[in-house]
Order: structure tokens, then sequence, then C-alpha cells
């Protein structure tokens, strides 16, 4: 099986980075979850008092706290600024609901692109996001673009808030994703879409497992 750059895109809760986990550990590849990058920078930003829409500044805050991964004894993946863990930070509903707006930003993503691109050189890598296809990626040999209603993302990520002790609005939850999903849409910045290449999969009503499955169909058209 030749090394393969993986790109998985879509919109907030379609189920890209659950997927893009499982995918990494069956075959042994490197995952990075882009999305965290993102709020990571949002995260600083909140914490340092920066305006949101300072780029330059969201820049030097992660120099000088720049983003890591690691594991813990479970291997599940943990995000770091600096020494400092994140990994529960960067999911509470302030980061959320600003991460859009910082996300924009075009020093942000150069900075972070250029990340995201030197970690992929190597092959064997599984990235999720909105822009992989399309910007960091636009080479990868599998590309996936997936979808859901915004009813069903709204109770996924429902029941992911309860499960770290976050309490939502469901109805609040659906608001807020429809007004991502156009603010990263619309955004002048690598923008949320699909690459033209790239195969479109519908996860309303499919188990992770039905998910995973038409993924790995993909990849082995290619091998």
């Amino acid at each position: 099986m030749q090394a393969l750059q993986i790109a998985i895109d879509g919109p907030a809760s379609s189920g890209k980075s659950t997927v893009a986990k499982l995918l990494a550990k069956k075959h042994g590849y490197t995952y990075l979850d882009t999305g965290a990058m993102y709020r990571a920078a949002t995260y600083l930003a909140l914490q340092e008092g920066l305006d949101l829409e300072d780029g330059a500044g969201i820049v030097a805050a992660l120099d000088a706290a720049p983003i890591s991964f690691g594991r813990n004894t479970g291997g599940e993946q943990l995000v770091y600024v600096g020494s400092i863990d994140i990994t529960d930070a960067i999911r509470q509903p302030d980061v959320t609901q600003a991460v859009s707006t910082v996300a924009a930003l075009p020093a942000v993503r150069e900075k972070l692109v250029q990340q995201q691109q030197a970690l992929a050189q190597a092959g064997e890598i599984v990235m999720d996001g909105r822009d992989i296809g399309t910007t960091v990626l636009p080479q990868a040999q599998v590309k996936i673009f997936l979808v859901a209603s915004v009813d069903e993302r709204a109770e996924r990520r429902y029941k992911e808030n309860l499960s770290r002790g976050i309490e939502t609005d469901l109805e609040a939850l659906k608001a807020e994703i429809a007004e991502r999903d156009y603010k990263d849409s619309h955004r002048q910045v690598s923008p949320l879409k699909p690459a033209a290449d790239a195969t479109h999969f519908d996860t309303t009503g499919v188990s992770i497992d039905g998910v995973l499955a038409f993924i790995e169909s993909e990849i082995e058209k290619i091998n």
C-alpha cells in the first residue's frame, strides 16, 4: 500500500474527526485534527484578551506558545499550547462561538497551513478540516467531503457536550451550527467547500462503521 495523504473535509459535526481517527489508527497513519489547531489559536486569543480579528497578535501568541499534540495513556489525542494541556478547554462554548472569526484571519491560516503541510510531507497522514482537499493537501490521493443535516449534527454535538459535562441548549446548538456553516463557507480565505475531485458522502443516519466502510472503499480504489 502506497503512503497516502487522506483529506477529509466537511462542516462541524459531520463525523470527519471521528472517522479520521479510526482510519489513522487502522492504517498506522498520523492523524492531524486541523480544527483543534484553530481552536487552540482561538483559546490563546481569548486567554490573552486579544482582539479576535488581530491576526498578527494571534500569530505572535502562537509563536510564544506553539501548538503541539500528544496522547494520554488510553491513546486519546491531547492538544497543547506551550506546555499547557487545553484538550478540554478548546471544546468550551466560548471557543466554539469564536473559532470561525479567528479561522478566517489570513495571517492565522497562513501560519497553521504551513505547519499542516510540513507535517504531511512524508505521507501516511489522515487530516480533517474544512480546506484540506482544496488548500492544505490539494495533491491528496483520497479526498472525502462529508455532510449531514443540521438537526443531526446538532444532536451529535449535544451528546458530545453532555459527555464532557458541558450543558448546552439543543435549539441554540442548531442555530450556532447553521451560523458557523454560513461563516465558514463565505469567508474570503480558504472557504469551506469540496475540492473539485472530492467524493461526497452524506452521513445523516449512517453509523460511523458505515462511513468508515465507505471511505475504505475509496482507499481501495487507489491501491
